[in-house]
């Protein structure tokens, strides 16, 4: 059994897979308050009031920093600006003896300020510790900062989080998106929901990363998923056979190909609606898909267009057996799944036809020379190379 406030994207990803099993606990203990967040940029005497305040009501506080570079100018800061409060230091790179004379120290209350690193983000329990303040907060990613946060409040006090952010610069767009997330999800038992966005923010780790190989990189993330729960259903089952053959092609055409979280708020139905797409094979069948959007949800975003351009392009690969079509300025290069197609005649003459413009390359991926000078024309010209390939597969199936 594993027990989390906050499940990692990959862990998460393999237990609505099916591959684990999955219990909420979504009831907090008796009398437990939220913890109440907020999101500022660094201001001395909103830390100083914060810490002042829980000193003056008998608790302590923990001071957080990204870096233990960090640490020594925020320690020389309390020194100047909130003088009253005693102020420990914990880091990793302590010698442990002292690391632990110290979390002692603080835990019996001789120190009202814990000045640390996220050493402190999972098994500590002080009921005393009800503020917590967190440097840069935009340094940290969404579930460290969640569970950083769980560091206080473990008492029926009213406990506080304050995410500074620079004064004096902007943070990226993500690390924003992270804060909002976190500020929002201030209610008890909200772990489950923050991993969610968590997981739609970062991605499965490195079940879509370059470092991956097998069989995620050749079917694509929702097709592998919908395979994953199929075996993970059939071996519940005691059925045996191992499942259809199941491929995705790749199209890399330089194009964000994304439902914007502005179109569809939801993430259950942004997944939802992404692996539906992913099973489109006709274009009658994309064009009611992009009907029903444009009723459910409105005017489609050019980010939505492009894909379900490229999910048309993915149902002519398929029929032309064209595991991944890459498309650029120049050109577009085409490597055919197995090195296999059902006219490879009628394909050598197409290309003999049509040179100097389309050509074979040594590694057998066939390459075809053209000025795109936008991804719209990018698309289309990928889409009418396809759209030939096609009638050339399948005029040799007409034929037999």
């Amino acid at each position: 059994m594993t027990l989390t406030a906050t499940p990692i994207p990959r862990t998460l990803s393999l237990a609505l897979a099916g591959v684990r099993e999955l219990s909420i606990i979504a009831t907090p203990p008796v009398d437990r308050l939220a913890v109440r967040t907020f999101i500022t940029p660094f201001d001395p005497l909103v830390v100083r009031e914060a810490l002042l305040r829980e000193r003056y009501r008998g608790g302590q506080a923990f001071y957080v920093c990204p870096r233990i570079e960090d640490i020594a100018g925020i320690r020389e800061f309390l020194e100047k600006n909130v003088p009253e409060v005693k102020v420990a230091v914990a880091h990793g790179r302590m010698p442990a003896r002292e690391l632990e004379d110290i979390m002692g120290a603080f835990y019996e209350g001789k120190f009202d300020v814990l000045l640390s690193t996220t050493i402190i983000e999972s098994g500590l329990d002080i009921p005393t510790a009800n503020t917590l303040i967190v440097h840069r907060a935009d340094r940290f990613g969404l579930a460290q900062l969640y569970q950083l946060r769980g560091r206080v409040g473990r008492s029926k006090t009213r406990a506080y989080a304050i995410l500074t952010m620079p004064a004096d610069k902007p943070v990226t767009a993500q690390a924003e998106r992270r804060l909002k997330v976190l500020q929002s999800l201030d209610s008890l038992g909200a772990g489950f929901e923050l991993a969610s966005h968590d997981l739609d923010i970062r991605g499965a780790g490195n079940l879509l990363g370059e470092e991956q190989s097998g069989h995620i990189r050749e079917v694509g993330y929702e097709l592998y998923q919908e395979m994953l729960a199929e075996a993970v259903a059939a071996l519940e089952a005691g059925i045996d056979q191992p499942a259809a053959d199941k491929w995705s092609p790749q199209i890399a055409a330089g194009i964000p190909v994304l439902i914007p979280e502005d179109y569809v708020p939801d993430l259950g139905v942004r997944l939802g609606l992404y692996r539906r797409l992913a099973d489109l094979e006709s274009d009658a069948e994309i064009e009611a898909a992009g009907a029903e959007l444009v009723d459910r949800f409105g005017k489609l975003p050019p980010e939505v267009e492009t894909l379900l351009k490229v999910v048309a392009i993915k149902a002519l690969c398929r029929r032309a057996n064209v595991e991944r079509i890459e498309a650029g300025a120049k050109g577009a290069v085409i490597a055919l799944r197995d090195n296999k197609f059902d006219n490879p005649e009628g394909l050598i003459r197409w290309i003999a036809g049509n040179a100097p413009i389309a050509k074979i390359r040594p590694d057998q991926k066939i390459v075809w020379l053209e000025d795109w000078q936008d991804a719209g024309e990018r698309l289309a010209g990928a889409r009418e190379l396809l759209e030939n390939l096609v009638r050339i597969a399948e005029g040799a199936k007409a034929k037999a």
